[in-house]
């Protein structure tokens, strides 16, 4: 117990903070990605490459730091996670090879067919990655089927489902509207005023897609809302993100690019608070039977191991905080090639 609250809510925040992290920082990155062939200079597209390197690689550790925390805090989540999400989270990390690759061997050749082959995959890396991750997290939201060893029992296709898909859609919209909005803080000149119409495009396309599952979610998942309704406090987050979804147009507008990407990333967190605050106790709904969900306390590890986790927790965290500012700090401003370019 700390400051009132068990090691296990502890460290559900604790996890949660860092997947919120990761999908702010790599949301971006892979937002660029998402929509680099809409870019068709070759000067154009080594931009927004360069406007990501020096910080894409470092993004990914808060995925790496997730995965950790994970595994200590509930091994039992981590197993039974793993191995229901075998498909998409395998797919996943392919597409995080490969965007790896594609961003390391792309200016290794001068030739064009060299560079576009490069350049799709690199973009559709970055697209099969997010629809990934919203993939997975519409159906930590809708619920898995669960045996009572708390074993996954469905198809490859049970992840198909409509709302997941809805929620993959969304979050490709809303991670290419955050990418746009971060690549037109890093250009200028004619590529700036591409990336100001792009933005205005894919933040248009995130709020239809966001506007469809919020319906859908309403009228065919009741239990991603019930908590919320049955708290008026936790009315809080829906309305901040309310509010900076409204906002990102208005900025867009007004060209004031860093309150937009401010706004999005409030609008990333307070989605993920929401479905969390939704889904606790659970780390994995059971849609077939509630009784068999995999919870922060059927998974966990030992109180102890909890308590010394927290507090490496409080001094890891702040420290990759501290890094992450000086990288961010350290390459500000509009990005300029040179003979180090990608």
């Amino acid at each position: 117990m700390f400051l009132g609250i068990d090691y296990n809510s502890w460290w559900f925040l604790v996890f949660g903070a860092i997947i919120t992290g990761y999908a702010i920082l790599d949301g971006f990155d892979l937002g660029a990605g998402a929509l680099h062939l809409f870019l068709k200079k070759e000067t154009s597209r080594r931009i927004a490459m360069n406007a990501i390197g020096p910080v894409w690689d470092g993004n990914e550790v808060w995925l790496v730091i997730g995965g950790g925390a994970l595994f200590a805090g509930f091994p039992v989540a981590y197993a039974a996670v793993f191995s229901a999400f075998y498909l998409p989270a395998f797919i996943f990390l392919i597409g995080l090879i490969w965007r790896a690759v594609a961003i390391e061997f792309r200016s290794k050749e001068p030739g064009l067919k060299w560079r576009f082959t490069w350049d799709f995959i690199y973009s559709f890396a970055c697209i099969v990655v997010t629809l990934s991750l919203g993939l997975m997290l519409g159906n930590v939201a809708f619920g898995l089927p669960l045996n009572e060893r708390q074993e996954f029992t469905g198809s490859m296709l049970t992840f198909f489902n409509p709302f997941s898909i809805l929620v993959a859609v969304t979050t490709l919209g809303l991670f290419m509207m955050h990418g746009a909005i971060f690549l037109a803080m890093k250009t200028e000149n004619r590529l700036y005023t591409k990336l100001t119409i792009l933005a205005k495009n894919f933040a248009i396309f995130f709020i239809i897609a966001f506007a469809l599952t919020t319906l859908y979610t309403l009228l065919y998942v009741p239990h991603m809302s019930d908590r919320i309704r049955s708290n008026p406090a936790y009315f809080i987050f829906p309305l901040i993100m309310f509010l900076a979804i409204a906002n990102i147009p208005r900025q867009l507008k007004k060209a004031k690019y860093r309150y937009a990407f401010i706004s999005s990333s409030v609008t990333i967190a307070c989605l993920l608070i929401a479905v969390a605050i939704e889904v606790f106790p659970n780390l994995l709904y059971a849609s077939n039977n509630p009784a068999y969900s995999i919870t922060i306390n059927n998974a966990a590890s030992s109180p102890k191991t909890m308590g010394i986790l927290l507090l490496i927790a409080l001094i890891g965290t702040p420290l990759v905080l501290i890094y992450t500012g000086f990288v961010f700090w350290t390459f500000k401003g509009k990005v300029k090639l040179d003979e180090t370019s990608y």
